[in-house]
């Protein structure tokens, strides 16, 4: 079944995705240095990151979150639950196909930027880089796992809002429980506190920064080892939460 998923997405969607992120990086290196007179190089770095981010995050929102819609909606649910597959084995395919393509998306994208980088000669950490590319990663998957789990309980349409808000709260929950505590009212601090604990804390697998500014420092393998840790701890937890759910739908 995971092979089906990776099959049926990377026939209809992936090469769009790798010509469109081609087409962006291309214009933003005849772009950039019209405008930019300084600092240029890391300007077309950090795009090139960014791009790829931004590339990645709409096929795991868009195609995430119509996996378990699509099946039910086409009432070939039924089919698939009368074979001898469990509810676990049906969620956790499709998990495992999307991770596939976004692993080869990520992949194909990450060797486009080098040919970009060589071409416009631009230096680069290629380690730091990788370990950028490699958290990229593990954050799609992530925010696969929650596409899935809001999936199994709400339309494909309110479940890609849902992501996307998941998506963009993640990448500041730092931030809003500073603000609950800037605000100094204890409602807003247990508020902040209680999104900060439920809400993945997607900075912790954003790398960007350091690979295109600190050039010359890799981050703590420690470090690096816990936060990896806490991305694919967060992914299986929501995967459970997605199976308990899709195992008392009735069909």
């Amino acid at each position: 079944m995971a092979k089906n998923v990776f099959q049926e997405v990377i026939r209809d969607r992936i090469l769009y995705i790798i010509g469109f992120y081609v087409f962006l990086f291309a214009l933003a290196s005849r772009i950039i240095p019209e405008f930019a007179a300084t600092a240029k190089e890391k300007m077309l770095l950090d795009f090139g990151l960014a791009a790829m981010n931004a590339s990645g995050l709409i096929v795991t929102i868009f195609v995430g979150t119509g996996l378990v819609n699509k099946e039910i909606d086409k009432r070939t649910i039924l089919v698939l639950m009368a074979k001898p597959i469990s509810r676990s084995e049906f969620i956790i395919s499709k998990y495992l196909g999307l991770s596939a393509v976004l692993a080869v998306l990520v992949a194909a994208m990450t060797a486009i930027y080098f040919v970009f980088l060589q071409f416009s000669q631009i230096p680069y950490q290629t380690t730091s880089i990788l370990i950028a590319v490699i958290f990229l990663f593990l954050q799609l998957s992530l925010i696969t796992a929650v596409a899935i789990t809001l999936s199994v309980f709400t339309s494909s349409l309110l479940a890609t809002a849902l992501t996307f808000a998941v998506y963009l709260m993640g990448n500041i929950t730092p931030d809003l429980v500073q603000l609950g505590r800037l605000s100094r009212n204890s409602g807003m601090e247990k508020l902040t506190q209680g999104l900060y604990l439920i809400l993945p804390d997607l900075s912790r697998l954003d790398l960007k920064n350091d690979a295109v500014y600190g050039l010359q420092a890799l981050p703590d393998p420690m470090a690096l080892i816990i936060n990896a840790g806490y991305g694919l701890l967060y992914s299986v937890m929501l995967l459970a939460i997605a199976i308990l759910i899709f195992s008392q739908r009735e069909f």
